[in-house]
């Protein structure tokens, strides 16, 4: 009998502990702001892993196929793929706009009748639909003026190269797949960020 006396005692000083002490504690401590949940939730759909950058095998076919490819573009005036694509475009849209590229890249230009004309194009086109398919729920935060923009002045100026706009896209691939996995994962930076004219 005197050890449930105690325990009673004990648990309402603790009751009363919890209601008087951590109670107001609990509520007058601050909320995160309105939509930080989602911004960093929209972020994490924004990512890919590092390893699917550290594939060698997959690495060393984009950038072959880029530098066959390269041998036959007659236009070295031009870039689709350079910083250029970034203008007005904020840091946390970047890999929303990369996977936007890679969709076009793709579908216009590696799964058309030019995956006859070079080797590995069908390789490196199923590797980069499944990094795009990895970033399907990658959205633009913020307007999306400027990334429409940029989107249609790169497609602009690989239609108004015609065949060579494609094979300048293909001689790009190195571009594409340096600054997709600069844009979409945690690595350290190179490629995207060097000034290549």
């Amino acid at each position: 009998m005197a050890s449930l006396q105690t325990l009673t005692k004990s648990f309402s000083g603790w009751v009363f502990f919890c209601c008087c002490c951590c109670l107001p504690l609990l509520l007058t401590s601050p909320l995160p702001p309105k939509g930080a949940g989602l911004a960093s939730s929209a972020h994490h759909t924004c990512r890919l892993s590092k390893t699917n950058f550290q594939q060698p095998y997959i690495r060393n076919r984009t950038y072959t196929l880029a530098k066959m490819a390269r041998v036959s573009d007659k236009d070295t005036d031009n870039r689709l793929i350079g910083q250029q694509i970034y203008v007005n475009v904020k840091e946390n849209n970047r890999c929303y706009m990369m996977k936007r590229i890679v969709d076009i890249v793709v579908e216009d230009v590696l799964l058309t009748k030019v995956k006859d004309q070079y080797p590995y194009v069908e390789e490196v086109a199923q590797f980069l639909k499944s990094l795009t398919s990895e970033l399907r729920s990658c959205k633009s935060s913020g307007h999306r003026e400027h990334i429409e923009k940029n989107l249609e002045e790169m497609k602009s100026k690989m239609k108004q190269l015609g065949e060579n706009g494609k094979t300048k896209a293909i001689g790009e691939l190195d571009l594409l797949f340096d600054y997709l996995e600069n844009a979409c994962t945690d690595a350290p930076k190179k490629g995207g960020n060097k000034k290549k004219n």
